[in-house]
Parts: C-alpha cells; sequence; structure tokens
C-alpha cells in the first residue's frame, strides 16, 4: 500500500494546440517549435484542467485569455482548450516521461479545478475557489490574501503540508490541515506523495 502512494512523476516538456472558437486539438512532434493554444475566455468563469504528468505553471493572464505555451520533450502530446461560456476545460494529455513543461495563463479572477496524474506544478496567486488533486509530485499554490478564503481543506498520503499563511505545517503519512476564516473562497488541496505548499505568493 505504501508503495501506491510514492506515485512521485519526474516529468517536464510538451507541444500544443491551435486557435479559434471551437475546442484546439493539435499533436505535436520533438522537431516543431510548440505551438500555442490561446483562447477568450471571462473573468470570473470557471476552468477544469485534466493533466497528464509534466511540469505546469498556472499564471495571471494580463487580460481575459487561457493561452497554453509548451516546451520541452514534447513527443505526441496534446493541449485542447475548449470554451463553453463561463467554463472552460483545458487538457493536456499523452505527455511524454520527462522534460515536459507548460506555462497556462488564466484570467486573474478565476475558479481552478485541477487534475494532474503526478509531477509538478505550481500556481500563481489567482483569485477565485481552487481545488487541486495530483496523485504525486510537489504542488505549490499561492493563496494571495488568507482573509479572502472562508475554508481551507489539504492533505497528504506522505509527505509534507506547509500552510504558513493559515499557521499551519505538517508532514507524515495521512496528514491533513484545515481552516476556517471570514473570506468567500475555498481552497482544497489533496496530494498523494510529495510536498504540498500553500504560500503567500
Amino acid at each position: 500500500m505504501f508503495r501506491d502512494l510514492i506515485v512521485l512523476a519526474t516529468i517536464l516538456g510538451v507541444p500544443a494546440c491551435g486557435q479559434g472558437r471551437e475546442p484546439a486539438t493539435q499533436t505535436a512532434n520533438a522537431e516543431a517549435p510548440a505551438p500555442v493554444a490561446d483562447k477568450q475566455f471571462v473573468g470570473g468563469g470557471k476552468i477544469e484542467f485534466d493533466l497528464d504528468g509534466g511540469g505546469y505553471e498556472i499564471k495571471a493572464a494580463s487580460d481575459n485569455h487561457i493561452r497554453v505555451a509548451v516546451s520541452g520533450t514534447t513527443g505526441n502530446a496534446r493541449v485542447d482548450v475548449a470554451v463553453d461560456g463561463s467554463n472552460a476545460n483545458v487538457k493536456v494529455k499523452d505527455t511524454p516521461h520527462s522534460n515536459f513543461h507548460a506555462i497556462v495563463e488564466v484570467p486573474a479572477k478565476s475558479d481552478l479545478v485541477v487534475r494532474l496524474t503526478g509531477g509538478e506544478i505550481a500556481i500563481d496567486a489567482i483569485t477565485g475557489n481552487k481545488d487541486v488533486e495530483s496523485y504525486g509530485g510537489n504542488v505549490r499554490i499561492a493563496v494571495g490574501d488568507p482573509n479572502e478564503y472562508a475554508r481551507v481543506d489539504a492533505a497528504v498520503k506522505a509527505g509534507e503540508i506547509n500552510a504558513h499563511p493559515f499557521g499551519g505545517s505538517k508532514s507524515g503519512l495521512l496528514q491533513e490541515f484545515t481552516w476556517s476564516g471570514g473570506g468567500k473562497y475555498t481552497l482544497r488541496a489533496h496530494l498523494g506523495a510529495g510536498n504540498l505548499v500553500l504560500g503567500s505568493q
């Protein structure tokens, strides 16, 4: 059972997709420059991420667009971005086993739902609700102002939770940290094995 917890992924790099109003899909190869997915969206919308293993950064865009740029070893990786009103879906699938990296820009005010099979992910201080799950690796979430949150629920099966903005830190097996405040947003972050950091920036 413990072996199942150690699902650490070492993956950083892949290509992306086309542009337009319809869902963007393209298979990239290692020889071509990494494409970029760019879709107009709305501020305050909900974005769901379905990510195969790799290294990811989710950053605040300067406008209401979703952009995906990829680099490193691309293989047959695919990036799909679909927008439907105030809901969007970002998929990164078939990533190679190493050296894959993707940077995703989203509107600075967005609700995020992230499902990652494993690797590294860093999320900037995006204003909104956050629901993040990863089987293994390292997860870092910049929370911004802690007073904006009503509830925080963080858990790791094996590893460390660092939640200093909310006054907590834990390490070991089956660790959980919860916090309640007077804000309006919720933050849920669950990790299989690895390090989970809720930072101020």
